[in-house]
């Protein structure tokens, strides 16, 4: 019988993180371990509000999953079979089939793309994101925290001062910039006229400009669009690729919202037989999930995994980051 344990532990971040939805100075993550004594594996789950996963959810459906004989698996089959069943909030879904998969390899000796069938990871450069803030404190920001290093910024944009933040930004430096607009946007002429006013810009692509529910909207704006669109808010655990092909140009999977390992890299696979361009993505994390996602790093054409960056006194470090570059420990 394996001992399952989950714990919440508080990420103090290095300064206040605000998007077009939400701001934050704090972010409660979980950790789950599976051990047998011998060996032991740990998973991440970074729950987000936007999908209505909150700490305090997530461990009662930990409970809920002990109790229906979490303890009693023995294989990633029956640990799927399982989670199908009562179907957890995909971070900690995420987190339960990673920490048994990192046993798993731990036990066998294997290493993580071994045991998934994926590529070893590389070297991996990221991009780095800036928070919403006032258009005047950005170039100080851009100073202190040293951001000339990386290859490209994504930058976190709201209607309000959008254009403002993209003119500040390009001021401050010189490559260039992934939009993150987080679905603050509500239809898509007047994104056109945002996107009219970024030409002056260095524009690698928009991400998730409305809401996922936008759909007629995204197919509109795909076809009127001079950027690229990518899906994020689009894209979870059992994403339509029809669909997202009519609306997209590419997606971005993050583990946290594919529910798994499995499943992460079959969305990233599928994606890229359907024609589009796949990046691989974090939320606010430690480096335990931000290596988890370099496992499956070069499935994707694109990577921004700087969540551990921003995270004060980070417990695992286990990547390193160097000139825009990570690297595994």
């Amino acid at each position: 019988m394996l001992n399952w344990h989950i714990e919440a532990l508080a990420l103090e971040l290095n300064y206040v993180w605000k998007i077009a939805r939400n701001v934050s100075e704090t972010k409660i993550n979980l950790f789950v371990r599976v051990s047998d004594g011998e060996h032991t594996g740990i998973g991440e789950a970074a729950p987000n509000i936007r999908y209505h996963e909150t700490p305090e959810k997530l461990i009662l459906q930990f409970g809920e999953l002990v109790a229906a004989g979490l303890a009693n698996v023995k294989s990633l089959e029956e640990l799927l079979t399982l989670l199908q069943t009562l179907k957890p909030a995909n971070a900690l879904r995420f987190a339960i089939e990673s920490a048994y998969i990192h046993f798993i390899c731990q036990r066998q000796n294997l290493t993580v793309p071994d045991f998934l069938g994926a590529p070893e990871p590389q070297p991996l450069a990221t991009t780095f994101s800036l928070p919403i803030m006032e258009p005047e404190k950005i170039a100080g920001f851009i100073a202190q925290n040293n951001l000339t290093r990386f290859q490209g910024l994504k930058v976190k944009v709201n209607q309000e001062l959008g254009l403002d933040i993209v003119q500040q930004v390009s001021e401050n430096y010189a490559g260039p910039l992934l939009i993150d607009a987080n679905e603050a946007w509500t239809e898509p002429e007047t994104l056109l006229l945002f996107f009219e006013k970024l030409q002056p810009y260095n524009i690698m692509f928009i991400e998730q400009p409305m809401p996922a529910t936008e759909e007629d909207g995204y197919a509109y704006l795909k076809k009127k669009s001079p950027y690229d669109i990518y899906a994020d808010e689009s894209v979870l655990d059992e994403p339509d690729f029809e669909k997202l092909k009519q609306q997209f140009h590419g997606v971005n999977m993050k583990l946290m919202k594919a529910g798994g390992y499995l499943n992460g890299k079959r969305i990233l696979e599928e994606a890229a037989n359907f024609g589009l361009k796949t990046m691989i993505g974090c939320m606010v994390e430690t480096s335990l999930g931000i290596w988890s996602a370099m496992q499956l790093s070069r499935l994707a054409q694109t990577a921004d995994l700087d969540g551990f960056l921003i995270v004060k006194a980070e417990p695992f470090k286990i990547v390193h980051e160097e000139n825009g570059t990570l690297f595994l420990h």
